[in-house]
């Protein structure tokens, strides 16, 4: 499996214009084949900062992924949105964990 995680800032003045840009990414990321979870949350002490969490079947999965129309236009989008600040790292897991 592959877990991504990270985090990107938009103004505190754009949250609201980044909300549907955001809602379609995650609908059409949710859609792939191999997305096991992918999500945006908004950071409640910190207003603009957005926190990323994904994880993928394998990483072919998410390398195909990276090759999609949507995250083509959400790329685009960024410049327009001011997103800075983007930090996001994945790591390749032998298991898929253990929960508590």
């Amino acid at each position: 499996m592959m877990v991504v995680v990270g985090s990107f800032r938009i103004p505190p003045s754009m949250v609201d214009v980044v909300l549907a840009p955001m809602e379609e990414m995650i609908s059409a990321s949710r859609a792939e084949e191999g997305c096991v979870e992918y999500a945006y949350a908004l950071d409640v002490q910190d207003k603009g900062l957005i926190r990323v969490s994904e994880v993928w079947r394998d990483r072919e999965a998410l390398e195909a992924h990276f090759r999609t129309a949507h995250i083509a236009e959400w790329r685009a989008q960024v410049s327009a949105l001011a997103v800075s600040g983007r930090e996001l790292t994945a790591y390749e897991t032998k298991d898929e964990g253990f929960y508590i």
